[in-house]
């Protein structure tokens, strides 16, 4: 568990191996987290479930599962060294991790209040304009230099979530209102750039972390998962005993559609897949950086999207096709600006060691 990573970025474990495997178990959780998360959100309520606060605190509600990993790095250290802390996180990274979980917090009420009144792919589309507002903040916050691939980007996002707008009724879900349609519709483009933001605070926490000649390591970074969860979830639960949801839940389940069963099935496993897209998200802006993350959230669109109409029979009109394909447009620009620079990185390397030998 404890795989370090230079202090540069981007952070990435020592060994190809080790990193490789880690890069594709992140990317694995996310993936599934990204994609499952939304379709039970939605599910929940389409079957009668009407608590947002619920919906938010769930997305974060499985970081108990995390304290296995952080457990086992502590046992690990302590067979090692018996004067090892509990904890690798200095207490000012911890507290950065507490306001981020706050943050995530907030994001996720939007979300899932947001997903109340939207088709699951109606809000996937919405979702991907947070790859423009992660370039924007990743520019400002951690300097990640923008090219003209990465703009156009940006543009075609936005003109996607402009082609949704401008047919706002035409894929509203039944007994929803066109105040409540517009409603979810910005305050899901609220949280996509709210978690915009978050996603480079994280990849700026990492380098303060790295500060001094410290190592970050992947033990690090589960650590400070668990605490933004953890404040996350606090945040929820204030929300939801403000809103009386705790003792609302017992009474939902049994008037649930597909029985008080399921319910809980349901709620069980929304916070499991989401603790997956978590922990995913961090895990891989500690192997990578924090484009490749937005650009893998945006590459499971077209699975959401089909998974939408597969399973909870949504319609999939021209306009969601035309907002689809500019996405994926975007998508595609900006890993091929991404691939060309890393190539023409790689040629300048090997010719400047040309040069030396």
């Amino acid at each position: 568990m404890d795989v370090e990573a230079p202090l540069t970025p981007p952070l990435a474990p020592r060994g190809k191996g080790m990193h490789w495997l880690l890069v594709a178990i992140n990317c694995g959780m996310l993936a599934l987290g990204n994609t499952a998360g939304p379709l039970l959100t939605r599910l929940y309520y389409s079957k009668g479930g009407h608590r947002q606060w619920l919906s938010a605190w769930l997305e974060t509600a499985g970081w108990p599962l995390l304290l296995i990993p952080v457990l086992a790095s502590y046992v690990a250290r302590r067979a090692r060294d018996p004067s090892a802390p509990l904890l690798l996180t200095r207490p000012r990274i911890l507290l950065a991790a507490a306001g981020l979980g706050l943050a995530t917090g907030a994001d996720n009420f939007l979300y899932a209040y947001g997903l109340s009144f939207l088709p699951v792919s109606t809000s996937a589309i919405l979702s991907s304009t947070q790859l423009a507002f992660t370039v924007f903040f990743a520019f400002l916050i951690v300097r990640q230099r923008l090219t003209a691939f990465s703009v156009n980007a940006v543009a075609l996002a936005t003109i996607g979530s402009l082609v949704l707008a401008l047919h706002a009724s035409s894929d509203r879900p039944a007994g929803v209102s066109r105040e409540q349609y517009w409603l979810g519709f910005f305050l899901s483009l609220g949280a996509a750039a709210l978690y915009g933001l978050v996603l480079p605070l994280v990849e700026l926490t990492y380098k303060r972390a790295a500060g001094g000649g410290r190592v970050v390591t992947y033990a690090l970074v589960v650590e400070m998962q668990l605490v933004m969860a953890l404040f996350a979830t606090a945040f929820c639960t204030v929300g939801m005993v403000v809103n009386n949801d705790f003792q609302a839940i017992v009474t939902e389940a049994r008037a649930f559609e597909l029985g008080e069963a399921r319910y809980y099935t349901v709620l069980v496993w929304s916070a499991i897949l989401w603790q997956f897209f978590f922990l995913g998200n961090v895990g891989v802006i500690f192997c990578v950086h924090t484009l490749f993350t937005g650009i893998l959230m945006a590459a499971c669109i077209p699975v959401t999207e089909v998974l939408g109409v597969l399973f909870l029979h949504e319609k999939f009109s021209s306009e969601k096709g035309v907002a689809l394909v500019l996405s994926l447009w975007g998508l595609a620009s900006y890993s091929y600006g991404e691939y060309t620079e890393a190539h023409a990185n790689k040629k300048k390397v090997a010719l400047s060691e040309a040069q030396i030998s």
